[in-house]
């Protein structure tokens, strides 16, 4: 259920062709800090709502590839949208208003506050009429996520377009005003809105854990409002707008800057930076999951590395443009190498700290980008918010792209090594065509040191693309699968076979596995005939299931994990091609709300850590809602726990406490991790032995295949004796609240942690 996927950065119209540097007056110190303050919050608030609405579309609609793609696509389509519309809404309707356009801006900001409240509505009411008609029209899985897809689209794209209008809007607000006038104004803006952006990606996630998802909905809600309220009271204050000689003939001048920006090299850098630098977070998270784990605050870091990065590069920027003119074209071969960076940092055999990595690996090709982008955009736009606006546009539609081309085409057919060097290959044709091509020459001297300098570069870049090697290489004979969701990796001899998922160890080989079949239907009151497992891992459960001659369902999220069902089991394909055999490609949550079946055994086993991102939305009380309706009256799911802190477990315990009303938990016999079993009638208490009988004998040499004990009574009898109390289970932390979709308990968990290190 986790995912790898990266969100999408901060809504910042993007870097533009190279050019010279205009004088031009300051924006007024009056002026600059509301400014400022205006554009942090709205940072902080934009990052805010992406991060929470890519998971509540995750609870709602799926945790698939597809979605996430969705989700970010929808983000980012309407920035571009919202910024290319108010860049042609000021140059039309400019004139013509009467109203101070800071007025404009902070109705703008208003609407973005609503969407706090408004977009969680839209996708629960998009979720009941995907249920509801959905079924009636006998939608496949894939028609399925077409729906939500396009529901995800219409419900985002509005409110993000308020987002992307922000900048054309502020710039259009400061250029009119007596002493606040910039041609350098997208660059400030930029640098308060990276900086906010860099406080969304952490912060946050300190308020979800206190507050849920919700509530730090309401918390970006509110500073929308006050940003509103402010801009009004400031608008106020300010003087008329003083018309500018060039906005005078519209039609005329519109078209002459159109047929520029068409020609020019520009717009093809624009979506070039967009392409790339967005395909690249993909690799990134792909390439540095082995060493910082699967955690929201894995991701959260890694984006707020980059983020942090872009500010520092954007503030040497503006301190750096008040005296120069040219930044050289010795930095476009910079940004080629930097880009290569995680090539290096992400090769095991460096001896760097997990997110040490991350920070060596990124921030050089981040800050680089971070420097250029104000300084290209200014020269580009010269406080022109129509033309920033286009600029945006264009570089959102690589935005979209690059993480599709990554994700979808490079990855699974080139590896994360050469992906990351297939998206850096543009910044490498950049830095050759400056070279050639930019005029004036410089002296001879001078061009003989850039050669030197650019042939070291280039030597250590190639370097860096052939001589590096990524993780599963470092797994002798393994098998290695890729696909658009992860790589894959299966390894070990015997019964030391492993299991990874972009790097990280999924399951082994363990009885604990045949039990989660074994025990749940030997406890039904009736012959079994349909079971469900969710998680396939190295199919042993659902093999066990196979083994009692009744039909299993299996649902993997990761296509490329079934493809190795062979390397753990012999009888692996042959068991694949049986009719009571049936897999499934799909989040096993929204399998479950998407099915008619009704099942005799559910059985469950999200992959570890119990922490990782999005893995609450298998523990959580909707998702056991989901569970029951697909459940038989007597029927039994079972619920296997890892293990994890005192309030995770308590908080798993009362959601199934809560969602059915009987419930069983029983230990595993090595101590470690608990086996639960729910159902909404009695489950019956029955000896080793009883349990025993009432097993075939296939699923009888199944259960004792890999021991520990010689007889399935002997394996009953191991665990039956540990049994536990629910409410026991539930005591370890009685303040704990039940696991649900707004409350992640075991996901976000830092300030429990600093609690209990105070105390």
């Amino acid at each position: 259920m986790s995912t790898g996927a990266m969100p999408a950065p901060v809504k910042l119209p993007p870097p533009a062709a190279w050019g010279e540097r205009a004088e031009e007056p300051a924006v007024e110190s009056s002026g600059r800090g509301w400014y400022f303050s205006f554009f942090l919050v709205s940072g902080f608030c934009s990052i805010l709502y992406e991060l929470i609405w890519l998971r509540l579309a995750m609870a709602q609609f799926g945790v698939t590839t597809a979605m996430v793609s969705i989700v970010l696509s929808s983000f980012m389509a309407g920035l571009g949208l919202g910024s290319w519309a108010a860049g042609h809404f000021v140059r039309k309707y400019g004139r013509r208003l009467s109203a101070p356009p800071l007025q404009v801006y902070a109705i703008v900001e208003l609407f973005i506050g609503c969407s706090a409240a408004v977009v969680p509505l839209e996708f629960m009411v998009g979720r009941f009429v995907l249920e509801h008609l959905g079924s009636g029209l006998s939608l496949s899985a894939s028609g399925y996520y077409v729906a939500a897809g396009v529901w995800v689209a219409c419900s985002l794209i509005p409110w993000c377009a308020c987002m992307g209008a922000t900048i054309p809007l502020g710039m259009f607000a400061i250029r009119g005003q007596a002493g606040l006038e910039s041609r350098r104004s997208f660059s400030f803006f930029y640098l308060a809105n990276v900086l906010g952006a860099v406080a969304g990606a952490l912060i946050p996630l300190l308020l979800i854990e206190v507050l849920g998802f919700t509530g730090t909905l309401r918390v970006g809600m509110v500073l929308n409002i006050a940003i509103c309220a402010a801009a009004f009271t400031l608008a106020r204050k300010q003087r008329p707008q003083v018309a500018r000689d060039d906005e005078g003939d519209a039609g005329g001048k519109a078209a002459i800057a159109w047929r520029e920006m068409l020609g020019s090299s520009t717009l093809g850098l624009l979506f070039a930076t967009g392409l790339t630098s967005m395909g690249m977070e993909v690799v990134w998270t792909r390439q540095y999951t082995p060493y910082v784990g699967t955690l929201v605050y894995s991701f959260a870091t890694i984006l707020g590395i980059y983020l942090g990065a872009t500010f520092i590069g954007s503030s040497v920027y503006r301190v750096w443009s008040r005296r120069h003119s040219n930044e050289g074209t010795l930095v476009w071969l910079f940004v080629w190498l930097g880009s290569l960076i995680p090539l290096l940092t992400a090769d095991s055999r460096v001896g760097i700290h997990g997110w040490l990595r991350v920070l060596v690996g990124i921030a050089g090709f981040s800050g680089l980008l971070g420097f250029l982008t104000p300084r290209l955009v200014d020269r580009f736009s010269e406080g022109d918010p129509n033309r920033a606006g286009v600029g945006y546009a264009v570089n959102v539609a690589g935005c979209i792209l690059g993480p599709l081309v990554a994700g979808f085409v490079l990855l699974p057919y080139l590896g994360e090594r050469y992906a990351l060097a297939t998206l850096a290959l543009p910044w490498l044709l950049v830095a050759l065509s400056v070279t050639l091509f930019r005029q004036p020459r410089p002296a001879p001297s001078r061009t003989g040191q850039r050669a030197i300098a650019s042939g070291v570069i280039l030597l250590a870049s190639f370097g860096l693309i052939f001589m590096t090697r990524s993780y599963d290489h470092d797994v002798p004979k393994a098998q290695v699968r890729r696909d658009s969701t992860a790589t894959v990796v299966a390894s070990g001899q015997g019964m030391r076979k492993e299991l990874l998922v972009n790097g990280i160890g999924m399951t082994i080989l363990t009885p604990i596995t045949k039990l989660m079949a074994s025990m749940p239907l030997t406890f039904l009151d009736h012959p079994p005939q349909k079971a469900l497992v969710i998680c396939f891992g190295m199919g042993t459960t659902h093999r066990s299931m196979l083994s009692w001659g009744i039909d299993s369902t299996a649902v993997e999220l990761v296509p490329s994990v079934f493809k190795l069902f062979w390397y753990y089991h012999a009888d692996g394909p042959e068991l694949l091609k049986s009719p009571r055999s049936h897999v499934v490609v799909d989040d096993g949550r929204r399998f479950l709300e998407r099915t008619t079946e009704q099942y005799d055994v559910i059985v469950i086993d999200p992959p570890p850590p119990i922490g990782a991102a999005g893995s609450s939305l298998l523990y959580s009380r909707e998702f056991y809602s989901a569970a029951k309706r697909r459940l038989r009256p007597d029927a039994i799911l079972q619920q296997w726990y890892p293990g994890g802190d005192l309030a995770t477990t308590a908080a798993i315990a009362r959601a199934l406490k809560e969602s059915f009303p009987y419930v069983r938990a029983f230990i595993a016999f090595d101590g470690r991790g608990i086996h639960y079993l729910a159902s909404r009638q009695p489950i019956p208490y029955r000896s080793a032995a009883d349990l025993a009988k009432r097993m075939p004998a296939s699923a009888v040499a199944d259960l004792v295949e890999w021991g520990p004990y010689p007889t399935a009574e002997q394996q009953f009898a191991a665990v039956l004796k540990r049994e536990v109390p629910i409410d026991w289970v539930i005591s370890a932390d009685r303040d704990a609240p039940a696991m649900q979709d707004d409350r992640p308990v075991n996901e976000y968990y830092l300030l429990r942690k600093a609690r209990a290190l105070l105390q």
